[in-house]
C-alpha cells in the first residue's frame, strides 16, 4: 500500500507539472499564430505552423521510441524539454531586436515538433513505471481532462494575455512553467530504471523494427491502433467540415463556430471526469470500439441533419464526451500489454500507424467539401429530397459531406467490430 501511494504521489507531481507546462507551450502557440496571422493576413501560413510541428511527430516517430527505449527515461523528457525551451528563448530574443521572421517560426517549430516525438513515448513510459496498474483507467482520465482543460483554456489565457501584454508576457509565463516542471521532474520525481537485460542494445533501425515486429506478432494491439486511425481519419475530415457548415449557414458565423467548438473541450472534461469514476469494464475492446460507433454515428448525422445551432452543440458534446472513455480503455491495453522494456517503441510505432491519417482525413475533407459535395448540391438544388435533407445554397455539400462521413463511422467500427472479436483480451 505504501508502494503504491509512493507511486500515485510521483503521478500528481508528473502530471500536474507537465501539464502546467503544456499549458504554456499552447499559450505561446497560440500567440505566436496570432502574431504571424497579424504579420501574414495568411491562413495557410499559419497552418503550417501546425504542420511543421506535425511532421516530425508522424516522419519520426518509429525512430524516436527506439531512441526512448534506448536512454534513460527522466533524462530524456529532461534533454527535450530543454530544447523545446531553447527555441522558445530563441523566439524571445529575436522577437524583441525586431528580428523575427516566419522562416524562424517554422523552423522553431520543427525543433519543437522533433523533440516532442522524443519526449512524448518517454513520459508514456514514465507514467507506466510510477503508476501501480489498478490505477491505469483514473490516472489516464485525469491525463484526458488535462488536456481537455488546456484545449479550452489556452485560446482564452493566450488571446487576453497577448492583448494585454504582448507577446513578451506570454513568453515569460511559458518559461515559468517550464522552469516549474523541469525542477519537479529533476528532483522530486523518481523514475525506476528498466531493466533491459540487452534488449535495447544494437542500433536504432535495429530497435525501431523490433517495435513493428511487436504489432505483428500481437494483432490485437496492432487492430486496436488501426481502427483508431481509421477513426482518426474521419475526425479530423470532420474538422475541416465543420467550419463550411457553420459559418455560411444563416444562424450560423464566426461566433457561432466558436461556441460550438468550445462545446466539445466541455465534452471532454465531462468525459474525463467520468472515466475516473467508472468501474473497470469486462471488455476494454468492446467499450472502444462501441463508443467510437455512437461518437461518430450520432454526431455526425445530428450536423448534417439540422440547421439548428443548438443541436450542433447537443451533436459535439455526444461526439465527444466519450473520447476520453475510448482513450483510456486504449491506454490500458497498451500499457498491460506491451512489456516496459519495449514500450518506447511500440508507442512510438502506434503514433505513426495512428495518427498520419490526420493530415490526410484534413485534405480529403476539404477537397471533397469543396470540390465535390458543395458542386453536386448546386447542380441538383431543385431536387426536393436533397435539399430537405441537407438544404439549399453553401453549406449544404458541407451537410452531406457530413452525412457521409456518419455513414463512413459505422461501416468502418462495424467491420473492426467483427475483426476485434476474434481476439481476448483481460487485464
Amino acid at each position: 500500500m505504501k508502494n503504491m501511494k509512493n507511486g500515485l504521489k510521483n503521478f500528481y507531481i508528473l502530471w500536474s507539472t507537465q501539464s502546467i507546462s503544456q499549458l504554456g507551450s499552447s499559450l505561446t502557440q497560440f500567440a505566436l499564430t496570432l502574431w504571424l496571422y497579424e504579420k501574414t493576413g495568411s491562413a495557410l501560413s499559419t497552418a503550417a505552423l501546425t504542420i511543421c510541428t506535425y511532421a516530425p511527430y508522424v516522419v519520426m516517430s518509429i525512430l524516436a521510441g527506439a531512441l526512448t527505449d534506448k536512454f534513460d527515461k527522466k533524462k530524456t523528457m529532461l534533454i527535450c524539454d530543454a530544447f523545446a525551451a531553447v527555441g522558445t528563448v530563441l523566439v524571445f530574443v529575436l522577437y524583441k531586436t525586431d528580428l523575427l521572421a516566419v522562416w524562424h517560426l517554422y523552423a522553431i517549430n520543427a525543433l519543437s515538433g522533433l523533440m516532442n516525438t522524443v519526449q512524448q513515448p518517454a513520459s508514456e513510459v514514465a507514467y507506466t513505471l510510477i503508476v501501480p496498474k489498478d490505477y491505469y483507467q483514473k490516472t489516464s482520465g485525469l491525463q484526458s481532462l488535462s488536456r481537455s482543460l488546456i484545449s479550452i483554456g489556452s485560446p482564452l489565457i493566450a488571446s487576453a494575455l497577448y492583448g494585454l501584454a504582448g507577446l513578451d508576457a506570454v513568453i515569460a509565463v511559458d518559461l515559468v512553467t517550464f522552469a516549474a516542471a523541469f525542477i519537479a521532474l529533476a528532483f522530486f520525481i523518481r523514475i525506476p530504471e528498466v531493466s533491459s537485460d540487452g534488449k535495447t542494445e544494437g542500433n536504432v533501425l535495429a530497435l525501431a523494427a523490433e517495435g513493428l515486429r511487436f504489432l505483428k506478432a500481437n494483432p490485437l494491439v496492432l487492430y486496436v491502433i488501426l481502427f483508431m486511425s481509421g477513426v482518426n481519419f474521419i475526425a479530423s475530415s470532420f474538422d475541416a467540415v465543420l467550419p463550411a457548415l457553420v459559418l455560411p449557414n444563416p444562424r450560423g458565423g464566426n461566433n457561432v463556430l466558436g461556441i460550438v467548438t468550445s462545446c466539445s473541450g466541455i465534452a471532454m472534461i465531462i468525459g474525463s471526469l467520468l472515466v475516473t469514476r467508472l468501474p473497470k469494464p469486462k471488455d476494454r475492446v468492446k467499450v472502444i470500439y462501441l463508443t467510437m460507433l455512437f461518437s461518430l454515428g450520432i454526431e455526425n448525422f445530428l450536423l448534417a441533419l439540422s440547421r439548428e445551432p443548438v443541436v450542433w452543440c447537443i451533436g459535439q458534446v455526444i461526439g465527444w464526451m466519450l473520447v476520453p472513455v475510448m482513450s483510456a480503455n486504449q491506454n490500458v491495453i497498451m500499457r498491460n500489454s506491451v512489456p516496459v522494456e519495449l514500450q518506447g517503441r511500440v508507442y512510438a510505432c502506434r503514433n505513426t500507424l495512428q495518427f498520419f491519417t490526420i493530415p490526410l482525413g484534413l485534405l480529403f475533407g476539404g477537397f471533397m467539401v469543396d470540390q465535390v459535395c458543395e458542386p453536386f448540391m448546386a447542380a441538383n438544388r431543385s431536387n426536393a429530397f436533397l435539399t430537405q435533407l441537407f438544404g439549399t445554397g453553401k453549406g449544404s455539400g458541407a451537410s452531406l459531406m457530413m452525412f457521409i462521413l456518419g455513414l463512413a463511422g459505422i461501416i468502418w467500427c462495424l467491420a473492426f467490430e467483427r475483426k476485434l472479436k476474434q481476439y481476448q483480451y483481460r487485464d
